[in-house]
């Protein structure tokens, strides 16, 4: 894989920009300065997203080179360099992670009452951190970054979660801490065989044994499956969606998600395509149960966050599902690309729920469903909103959850008629298990007293709101930007996968 070198180091910016403004905001202190932390942490949000400006205006989505590289070394006993690049597959989770960051420090600004700075802060910390692992091109640089991001996330949710926090966060981290450590030894071996390099794009053409593939993608497996979560190791996130204040739910589901998803993209499927084309049958087994049964599973939740956090499982079993099907051993690049823009949409659409349920449990302070009922005579402005995100979560036309799921779809087909039809069954599930949910809170007549005392969105609310309604129409009635973006990654990638090494 060839490299365009950087003309101005954007990916750098992206990445220090808001992690040196959380330090910053950190820096504030104590509650007394809460308003300047509020503010630092917007100035930084803010300047954090412009810095991502120019990948989307300067990237050139007909080619499949890695953009923007930067190159320096880091350790250079041991070959380890600050070695940063995006392709068409990673460049718009860069934007999206900032866009997302903004919206959380926007959310939270009369939400979160005490420790305003170090909440504010380490959420500018873990966005510079999860931008960092889309633009890592150094194995041992990709897990410092991967493995960085559990310490914010662990401390927004041990610290301004709910009742069961605590265990919530014990519970996370030590899921994905574990399911890394394989991966590590899995950059330890990749570093053996090359010769002591961990130039991931390097490790894309070695020649490895079946074998020895086939163990690597179990390997990277153990993390990336729990990242995602793909069944049967996603007993973590409803419990950590459940306890993480609004915020931690928004970017746990928009972003850090897709860090496991991304993984396979850039490591099991580029070193490992062999091993990907044996195991492939076991991705797709264990995404369409994510499809089927977790969407079951949704259906009877009374917790309005469970709902959407078994939601979040079941879509991204749609996204692993794309990533592993072949025809004839060419990987089915339509599938591919609507796995990449379910990430993209899954994004905007997850945080977005989150946000909406975010909304009510400020006013309220429950997430019962049966707390509810009739919530469109009092907040008629929310109300719209909730409608249109639950009408995106369930696939809908013209929004952006259509297009990722059916361009999966489509590849399915190709694939297998019965694997698509299976797959199929998420737009039915997704639409029963959101509309319910909206049938039973916002319609109908007010239930109680609390309902009929709610008042309708802010201005802060609706201008979050109304950003992600934005993004998800705009993706959903014009798609062509995103897939564009990707179109020639993947095609490589196909091109690629398709070789066989043995």
């Amino acid at each position: 894989m060839t490299s365009m070198p950087a003309s101005a180091p954007i990916l750098s910016l992206a990445i220090w920009v808001p992690i040196i403004a959380g330090l910053v905001v950190f820096a504030t202190g104590n509650d007394r300065n809460a308003a300047l932390a509020r503010a630092l942490a917007l100035i930084g949000a803010l300047a954090g997203l412009a810095v991502t400006v120019p990948l989307l205006i300067d990237f050139n989505g007909a080619s499949a080179q890695f953009q923007f590289v930067e190159r320096i070394d880091w350790i250079e006993r041991f070959h380890i360099q600050y070695y940063l690049g995006v392709d068409g597959i990673s460049m718009l989770f860069v934007p999206l992670t900032a866009f997302i960051t903004v919206l959380v420090v926007i959310a939270g600004w009369e939400v979160i009452e005490t420790r305003v700075a170090q909440y504010m802060g380490a959420f500018l910390i873990l966005s510079g951190l999860m931008i960092g692992v889309f633009c890592a091109l150094d194995g041992a640089l990709f897990y410092v970054f991967f493995e960085a991001t559990l310490i914010p996330m662990f401390i927004i949710i041990g610290v301004w979660g709910g009742q069961n926090r605590v265990y919530a966060a014990f519970k996370f981290f030590l899921y994905t801490l574990l399911g890394s450590l394989l991966t590590l030894v899995a950059i330890i071996y990749l570093y053996l065989e090359s010769g002591g390099s961990f130039d991931i794009t390097a490790w894309h053409s070695l020649p490895l044994s079946l074998g020895a593939q086939k163990l690597l993608f179990l390997a990277f497996l153990a993390a990336f499956a729990v990242k995602v979560p793909m069944w049967p190791v996603h007993t973590w996130l409803p419990d950590a969606h459940v306890q993480a204040p609004t915020g931690g739910s928004v970017v746990l589901a928009a972003i850090m998600l897709k860090l496991g998803a991304y993984g396979f993209l850039r490591f099991s499927l580029p070193i490992a395509p062999d091993g990907s084309r044996e195991l492939a049958g076991l991705m797709i087994a264990l995404s369409l149960i994510a499809v089927v049964y977790i969407g079951l599973v949704a259906l009877v939740q009374q917790d309005m966050k469970k709902l959407v956090a078994y939601s979040s499982i079941a879509h991204m079993g749609f996204v692993t599902l794309g990533f592993f099907m072949f025809r004839d051993g060419t990987l089915i690049g339509m599938a591919v690309e609507g796995g990449i823009a379910q990430m993209v949409s899954h994004g905007f659409i997850s945080g977005a729920m989150f946000l909406c349920i975010g909304v009510l449990y400020d006013r309220m302070h429950s997430r019962e469903i049966s707390d509810y009922g009739g919530v469109v005579n009092t907040m008629p402005r929310f109300a719209a909103f909730a409608v249109l995100f639950a009408m995106a979560n369930s696939g809908l036309p013209a929004t952006s959850g259509f297009v990722g799921e059916f361009l999966v779809i489509l590849g399915a087909i190709k694939f297998n008629f019965w694997v698509a039809f299976a797959a199929a069954t998420t737009l039915i599930f997704g639409a029963a298990y959101s509309l319910w949910m909206v049938k039973r809170v916002i319609f109908g007549a007010v239930a109680n007293d609390r309902v009929a005392a709610l008042t309708d969105l802010n201005a802060r609310e609706f201008l979050v709101l109304g950003m992600l309604a934005v993004a998800v129409l705009y993706m959903g009635i014009h798609p062509k930007p995103f897939t564009d973006v990707m179109h020639g990654s993947v095609e490589q990638l196909a091109r690629h996968v398709a070789k066989s090494k043995i």
